[in-house]
């Protein structure tokens, strides 16, 4: 039986009168990259924050390696790179690393040996002591994934993580992401770069208005698709015109 990290069933949420999200079903399956697509305002943002523990939803039953995502043994399997990740400028990468797993209460010496792996693992070990006010956008975002490493998860959940980032990054980016696939982990990615999620993803969803307009392998998807990129099908789907 496959296992399914991320389960979202009949999930509505609403903020005062507003739908943010009507009804949405969802799984995730481990060890695979899952694409989560959708227009601005479908939703995508409120049910990362479901998935965090951020956000109560009305009604509806979701899962996070089988617990309630306000389970600390539940956020202790997640791992989260924001669209924009917040650090002070004068802090460096170590800095930065050690200080979250500080606060996952990582023994040092594990610590220190895992993110001495991590900084190797994002091209940024040689450079781990310069104050980040020095390092690109790209390089900023691979900090904030060696970050949302630091507490090996099994689940990562990753929102716009290739947004503004120029074709030379968004190329190793991708490449990191399916390095942590052929490891095991298990990625959730919210994203409007669609031809980065045709290259990198096994299944995606397509959320409008809250609701689940399409869901399933991306071969097949794309099988049905009559040869057309998966931005000109989601273009269709999100406006109606593909079935």
């Amino acid at each position: 039986m496959v296992s399914e990290p991320i389960v979202i069933e009949n999930l509505t949420v609403r903020y005062g009168k507003s739908v943010a999200l009507d009804g949405l079903s969802l799984k995730v399956r481990e060890g695979e990259i899952f694409g989560f697509l959708g227009p601005n305002g479908a939703g995508k943002t409120t049910t990362i924050k479901v998935l965090l523990g951020l956000v109560y939803g009305e009604s509806g039953t979701v899962r996070v390696h089988g617990l309630s995502p306000t389970d600390c043994g539940a956020r202790r399997r997640i791992g989260y790179l924001p669209e924009e990740a917040a650090y002070y400028r004068f802090l460096t990468p170590l800095e930065i690393l050690r200080f979250y797993g500080a606060l996952f209460r990582i023994p040092r010496r594990v610590l220190n040996d895992r993110i001495a792996d991590l900084l190797r693992l994002v091209g940024l070990a040689e450079v781990a002591r310069r104050p980040l006010a020095t390092f690109s956008k790209g390089m900023v975002q691979k900090v904030g994934l060696a970050q949302a490493l630091v507490n090996d998860p099994d689940t990562l959940i990753l929102d716009e993580p290739t947004s503004g980032l120029d074709p030379l990054s968004r190329m190793e980016l991708r490449r990191l992401l399916l390095d942590l696939k052929s490891r095991g982990k298990t990625l959730f990615v919210s994203s409007h770069e669609l031809s980065e999620i045709e290259l990198i993803c096994d299944e995606v969803a397509i959320i409008r208005s809250g609701r689940m307009v399409r869901t399933g392998r991306l071969k097949d998807i794309m099988g049905s698709a009559s040869g057309v990129s998966l931005e000109r099908f989601f273009i269709e789907t999100v406006s109606g015109g593909a079935s």
